[in-house]
C-alpha cells in the first residue's frame, strides 16, 4: 500500500517552514481576525494538551458543532493531535438530532461554536457531555476556550497517527431515516485528497480557499480544510450571509467549492443587472467583452479561480454554459460522504457538460442491477459506527452501493439519473423517476425549485416554487400551462404531469425542507403536502396556487 502523509504531517511542515504566513482569516465585528501557520499551531498544540489533560480514552469522541471559522479547523486538528475522534455535526440540526448523533457516539465534549442560536439545542446535548465554547461565541452552560486551555502549555511532540486509525466519524444529513455514523481513516483522507489535487492536473500550492458550506460535509472538509493544509493555502471566512458577497470579493480565492444553488443565485444576480441576452452580445465584443468578463469575474469574487467545482447535487446544464462564457469552468463532480466523495470528476480541459465525469484513477466505477452506481477505492468508508448489518448491506462484492441511479458513456463520462429510492409507483402500477422530470421543468428560468411527486396517486404532479414576476396570474396561469404541456411531450404517458403545483412555503434549510448540502427531503414534501395530492389531481385546472 502506497504511503502518503497525513493532514498532521502536512500541518506540521508548514507550520515550521512558513510560519509566519497567513493560514486563516475570518471578519468578526467587521474588523479580521487572522492566525498565521505559526499562530494557529500554538493555539491547537494548546488545545491538543487540554484535551490530552482530560485523560480520556484514546480514541474517544469529541464533537464539533457551528458554522465555520478558524477556530472550528483548529478544534478538529487539535482533536486529531490529542489521539481521538471528531464528530462534526451541522450547525442547521435540531436537538433531536444532535442529541441521537452525541448518544449514538458517545462523544464526551462538544465544542459550541458560531451559531444563529444556542438555546434551542441546549435540550440535545446530554448532561454527561462537556460543552467548550468558541472564542467570539461564549455561549451560556458552556466552558470557555480561553477557560478551558488556561495556563497550558503548548503541547510539545507531533504526533503522527495511526494511517488505518479513525479520523473521523460524519454523521450523513439524514434525508432518509436517522443520520448514519460514516467512519473514515486518516490513510483514507490522504488517499482521497492527493487523488483529486492530482487529477486536477496542474500543481497545487500557495492555494486560497473560501470556506463557507458547512465543515461537517465531506467535500467542504476535503476540498477547503484538507485541500488547504496540503498546499500550505490560506483559507478566508465569510462574517455572515449578509456579507457573504463582499467578503468572498475580498478573499479571491484560487480554487472555489459551490452547490448548484449558488451558482444559481450568482447568474440571477447578474441578470438582474444584465439581461442574458445583452449579456451574451457584450461579451462577444472583442475589447469591451474582455473587460466586461474581468469585471463580472471580480464582483463575484472569482476572478483568481483556477479551479471552480461544483457537487452535492446534479448541476442544470445551463449554468456551466453562462458561465463559460465569463471565462469560468465549472468542473462537476460527484461523490458521497461513504467514498470521501472520491467518485467523479470533469477534468478541466475535457468537461462535458451534463455529466459528472469520469472516475478518478484508483477509483473503479461500474452500473449495477437497476443501474445503480457502485464504486471501489480506499476511499471507500470502513464502515457505519455501530452498525455493521447496515454496513454489510451497503456493499456488494466490494464495491460500495450508492443508492444513485446513473449511466456510463463510451467515454467513461457518467451522469447521475436520480436516487433509486427516489422512484415512485402511481397507483396505476408504474414507476415515476422524478430527476429527470424536474430537470425539464428547472430549464424553464420561471422556476425556482421543484419537487416531483405522487407516490400512490393517479398522476404525477409538480410541487413548484417560482421566481418572484412582474406578471400577472392569467399570464404565469398561461406560461406554467404551456411549459406543462411541452414538458409532458418529452415524458412517457405514466410519467406526464397532471398539475403543477405553485406552492406559498419557501423551501429552506432551516424549515426542513432541504438538508444542509440544499438536497430535497421528499418525505418532508409528502408530509407537508400529501393529504392534498388527490383533491389537486381533481381540480378541473393545469396550474393551482396552492
Amino acid at each position: 500500500m502506497r504511503q502518503y502523509p497525513s493532514i498532521l504531517e502536512k500541518f506540521y511542515g508548514f507550520e515550521q517552514t512558513q510560519p509566519d504566513k497567513l493560514f486563516l482569516s475570518e471578519p468578526f465585528a467587521g474588523q479580521s481576525q487572522q492566525h498565521t501557520w505559526y499562530q494557529a499551531g500554538q493555539t491547537i498544540r494548546r488545545l491538543a494538551a487540554a484535551l490530552q489533560n482530560l485523560q480520556l480514552p484514546a480514541g474517544s469522541r469529541i464533537a464539533i458543532i457551528g458554522k465555520n471559522s478558524p477556530h472550528w479547523i483548529m478544534a478538529d486538528m487539535a482533536i486529531m493531535m490529542a489521539g481521538h475522534i471528531a464528530v462534526p455535526i451541522y450547525p442547521t440540526v435540531t436537538a433531536s438530532t444532535l442529541e441521537q448523533i452525541l448518544t449514538h457516539s458517545e462523544s464526551q465534549l462538544l465544542f459550541v461554536g458560531k451559531l444563529d442560536a444556542y438555546e434551542p439545542l441546549r435540550s440535545g446535548i446530554p448532561s454527561s457531555v462537556l460543552q467548550v465554547s468558541f472564542p467570539n461565541w461564549p455561549w451560556p452552560g458552556c466552558r470557555t476556550w480561553n477557560e478551558f486551555v488556561a495556563v497550558q502549555p503548548p503541547l510539545a511532540q507531533s504526533p503522527i497517527p495511526d494511517p488505518q486509525s479513525i479520523n473521523c466519524i460524519l454523521y450523513t444529513s439524514g434525508t432518509t431515516g436517522n443520520p448514519k455514523g460514516v467512519m473514515h481513516t486518516h490513510y483514507a483522507h490522504a488517499y482521497s485528497l492527493l487523488t483529486v489535487m492530482e487529477a486536477l492536473g496542474e500543481e497545487l500550492k500557495d492555494e486560497v480557499f473560501f470556506s463557507y458550506l458547512p465543515l461537517s460535509h465531506i467535500a467542504e472538509r476535503m476540498v477547503v480544510e484538507y485541500c488547504g493544509i496540503f498546499t500550505g493555502g490560506t483559507i478566508y471566512f465569510p462574517e455572515s450571509l449578509q456579507t457573504f458577497s463582499k467578503d468572498l470579493q475580498a478573499a479571491q480565492p484560487t480554487i472555489f467549492l459551490a452547490v448548484p444553488r449558488i451558482w444559481e443565485k450568482f447568474r440571477e444576480e447578474i441578470s438582474k443587472k444584465i439581461p442574458s441576452t445583452r449579456l451574451s452580445f457584450l461579451l462577444r465584443l472583442p475589447v469591451l467583452g474582455t473587460a466586461l468578463r474581468k469585471l463580472l469575474q471580480k464582483k463575484l469574487g472569482l476572478s483568481r479561480v483556477r479551479f471552480a467545482l461544483s457537487g452535492a447535487s446534479p448541476l442544470h446544464p445551463s449554468l456551466p454554459v453562462f458561465f463559460n462564457q465569463l471565462g469560468i469552468i465549472i468542473q462537476e463532480a460527484y461523490g458521497m460522504t461513504e467514498n470521501m466523495a472520491l467518485a467523479t470528476i470533469n477534468r478541466k480541459k475535457a468537461v462535458k457538460i451534463g455529466t459528472v465525469g469520469p472516475s478518478y484513477p484508483g477509483v473503479e466505477l461500474v452500473i449495477g442491477a437497476d443501474n445503480e452506481v457502485l464504486t471501489k477505492s480506499p476511499a471507500n468508508m470502513i464502515g457505519y459506527y455501530k452498525e455493521p448489518a447496515l454496513t454489510a448491506a451497503s456493499f456488494e462484492n466490494g464495491f460500495l452501493k450508492t443508492g444513485d441511479e446513473g449511466r456510463l458513456d463510451e467515454e467513461g463520462y457518467l451522469t447521475i439519473t436520480g436516487r433509486i429510492k427516489d422512484l415512485f409507483k402511481t397507483s396505476k402500477g408504474k414507476y415515476v423517476a422524478p430527476a429527470p422530470i424536474e430537470k425539464l421543468l428547472l430549464e424553464h428560468s420561471v422556476f425556482e425549485q421543484v419537487c416531483v411527486v405522487g407516490s400512490g396517486e393517479s398522476n404525477a404532479l409538480a410541487l413548484c416554487m417560482l421566481h418572484a414576476s412582474s406578471q400577472s396570474v392569467k399570464e404565469l396561469y398561461e406560461k406554467l400551462s404551456a411549459i406543462r404541456r411541452q414538458v409532458n411531450q418529452q415524458l412517457e404517458t405514466h410519467e406526464q404531469l397532471a398539475k403543477l403545483v405553485i406552492v406559498r412555503d419557501e423551501w429552506t434549510i432551516a424549515n426542513g425542507f432541504f438538508t444542509p448540502t440544499l438536497k430535497i427531503r421528499r418525505s418532508v414534501m409528502d408530509t407537508q403536502y400529501g393529504s392534498y395530492y388527490a383533491n389537486w389531481l381533481r381540480s378541473v385546472d393545469d396550474v393551482i396556487w396552492e
